[in-house]
């Protein structure tokens, strides 16, 4: 594994950021444009996910990187719940609905993974390198 030396490295970052693309183009090509309320949602809750990894991972400290990889956790599965209510309002259909709930899924169980490793881990971070 080679060293991690910014957020952008994270492979949960990168993947977070795909989604969110993703999640835009969708917007951006179909009628949930028009429906404010759940576009923004979708949006935010996304974003929150690449978000809340990086600010953890400038944080410079194992626990509080944990803890924000938490909320981005929360924010995938948010996101998730989201997808099906676009699903459910006929703004996307079976096809995108499986395949973004796919990789909400993967990237959920790549944040726990991150997260049991890093539990596990003897690293504490880098403001505790002195």
């Amino acid at each position: 594994m080679s060293k991690v030396l910014r957020f952008e490295d994270l492979e949960i970052w990168q993947e977070a950021r795909e989604i969110c693309k993703k999640i835009k183009s969708i917007i951006d090509s179909t009628s949930l444009s028009k429906d404010y309320s759940l576009k923004e949602q979708i949006k935010s809750s996304s974003g929150s996910v690449m978000d809340n990894i990086a600010e953890g991972f400038e944080r410079n400290g194992k626990k509080e990187f944990i803890y924000f990889l938490y909320i981005a956790k929360g924010s995938i599965g948010e996101t998730r719940s989201q997808v099906y209510r676009a699903f459910d309002y006929n703004y996307i259909n079976e096809a995108v609905l499986n395949d973004l709930l796919k990789n909400c899924l993967n990237l959920s169980a790549k944040i726990s993974h991150f997260i049991d490793y890093l539990s596990t881990s003897e690293y504490k971070g880098p403001k505790f390198n002195h």
